[in-house]
């Protein structure tokens, strides 16, 4: 991305930090390995993000990831057991499985609440709260006597996991552009990990222990992590000086190590300039989703991880039930393993890939950060080609009586294309608008969750209705692999004056 588009895009937004200032006199650049210029340029501050170890910045990422992760995992941990939720409170299967399309949905929402007070009071705070929440609403739902308790907690237990959204900016606080695909490619990985691993500790929890000892279990789970993050989790929230190697705060570098770590850990940090506006609860999203370049990747993304990622796991309970009459046990150590193998795969193809297109362009232009966007774009035939087959071979399979091991690896094969085209419209869009990447993120999130929570409804129904699984999942591969990516098509022909065109219309 170049850095005119870095400056102008909603510059209006004086609050917001400026990722790469622009440069005054005759400034000597930091570069890389390569010796391209570094975009962002790293202050000569020690404790700039950008300028801790290779080591600690990686550190922080996993811990941020496992956090976004954490979302997921409550929201998935409980599938396996649909039977169990049905028998035990009188509604039928499919019922059941509302209480965890009301979190897919809320999941979606939650950050509009929370991004805003991250952005002025920084990250560190949001993380420690909301995953607080998450602790009480998952214990919460071991204790309910009814549905409509465990619905109405379920909706609290949706709301916490903001790194959904905050991890994205987190991980451009750490990391200079020419990183980020690698960086967003592990977020992405092991955020979506969450609803791929939570049904293997679910189903084997549910046939033993009971659906209770389920949400138990979240609830530890989300406690440890909450202790761990308290102790590690630093404050990445920087605000650089805006003549790119001015000498700021070296005094920091005296301190010692126990003063350096507390000093990271200060939940009372200021940021000067910043301050909480009611707008800014919605208006920084309104404005998002005006650019093509975030809302077509978000809405290919959001078709797709829906289809390739939440459709199992809202209708794997009650196909392999009524098919193969699994249980528990079964269901979520099958399903689980196949989602959670075929995104780790699928990753191997997407950040590392993407970084290395972004690199040689960089390296070919010779002009720093000039390389468009649009070359990450490159990157997205794997999983737009993978994606469909996972799908029909997973339907043919159901429908035609396959053994299980079959649509099984329909499963892990759609979930390997899907991790492959996260990582591509993530690092494309977020690198589209630097300075906005949260709410790049949560426009991503929210299209999403809001898309996977409706196939509860209607999959198994319209499954029935077309005579067929198999005719489901032709029709679902049409909608996520042409319909949708039509626009993707638009944004690699003709990405770069869109954008252009962008900045000229909406320039404030």
């Amino acid at each position: 991305m170049d850095f005119v588009n870095m400056v102008e895009d909603d510059k209006d937004d004086s609050h917001e930090y400026i990722e790469n200032a622009e440069l005054k006199g005759a400034v000597k650049l930091k570069v890389d390995k390569h010796g391209v210029p570094l975009s962002p340029q790293p202050s000569d501050d020690p404790e700039d993000p950008l300028n801790w170890s290779g080591l600690y910045r990686t550190f922080i990422l996993l811990q941020v990831s496992i956090l976004s992760a954490l979302g997921s995992y409550n929201t998935a941990i409980i599938n396996p057991a649909y039977n169990e939720l049905s028998a035990e409170f009188g509604v039928s299967i499919v019922t059941a499985s509302y209480q965890t399309t009301v979190t897919i949905a809320v999941n979606g929402l939650g950050p509009f609440l929370f991004i805003p007070f991250a952005h002025v009071y920084g990250r560190r705070p949001v993380y420690l709260v909301t995953t607080f929440i998450g602790v009480l609403s998952a214990l919460g739902c071991a204790y309910v006597h009814n549905f409509g308790q465990l619905v109405g907690l379920r909706v609290l237990n949706g709301i916490f996991p903001v790194g959904t959204a905050l991890g994205v900016a987190t991980a451009n606080d750490l990391f200079c552009l020419h990183e980020r695909g690698r960086a967003l490619g592990v977020y992405t990985v092991l955020s979506t990990t969450g609803a791929h691993f939570a049904p293997i500790p679910g189903g084997l929890i549910g046939q033993y222990l009971g659906w209770q000892w389920i949400f138990k279990f979240a609830a530890i789970t989300n406690g440890f992590c909450l202790l761990f993050t308290f102790f590690f989790l630093p404050e990445t929230l920087y605000i650089r000086d805006q003549t790119v190697g001015a000498v700021e705060n070296l005094r920091s570098s005296s301190k010692n190590f126990l003063s350096r770590y507390l000093a990271r850990m200060n939940m009372g940090k200021r940021f000067p300039g910043r301050r909480l506006r009611l707008s800014d609860f919605f208006w920084p999203y309104i404005k998002m989703i005006r650019y093509p370049s975030v809302v077509f990747p978000a809405i290919y993304y959001g078709t797709q991880y829906g289809l390739g990622s939440t459709l199992p796991a809202v209708t794997v309970s009650h196909i392999f039930a009524q098919e193969f009459g699994w249980d528990t046990l079964q269901i979520g150590l099958a399903y689980g393993t196949a989602l959670l193998i075929g995104a780790f795969l699928g990753e191997t193809a997407g950040g590392w890939v993407v970084d290395s297109i972004m690199n040689r362009a960089r390296r070919k232009a010779l002009t720093g950060p000039s390389a468009p966007s649009e070359i990450r774009l490159k990157a997205i035939w794997t999983g737009e080609i993978i994606v469909p087959i996972g799908l029909l071979w997973y339907g043919f399979s159901i429908q035609f009586g396959a053994p299980w091991i079959v649509p099984i690896l329909g499963m892990g094969v759609a979930c390997f294309g899907v991790q492959c085209i996260t990582t591509v419209m993530y690092t494309y869009s977020a690198d589209c608008h630097l300075t906005k990447s949260a709410e790049v993120a949560q426009v991503f999130n929210f299209v999403r969750q809001e898309i996977g929570m409706t196939f509860a409804f209607y999959a198994i129904v319209l499954g029935e209705a077309l005579g067929g699984y198999h005719l489901l999942f032709i029709f679902f591969a049409c909608v996520g692999s042409i319909l949708a990516f039509i626009p993707i098509l638009v944004l690699m022909w003709k990405g770069e004056a869109i954008r252009a065109a962008e900045r000229r219309m909406f320039v404030d």
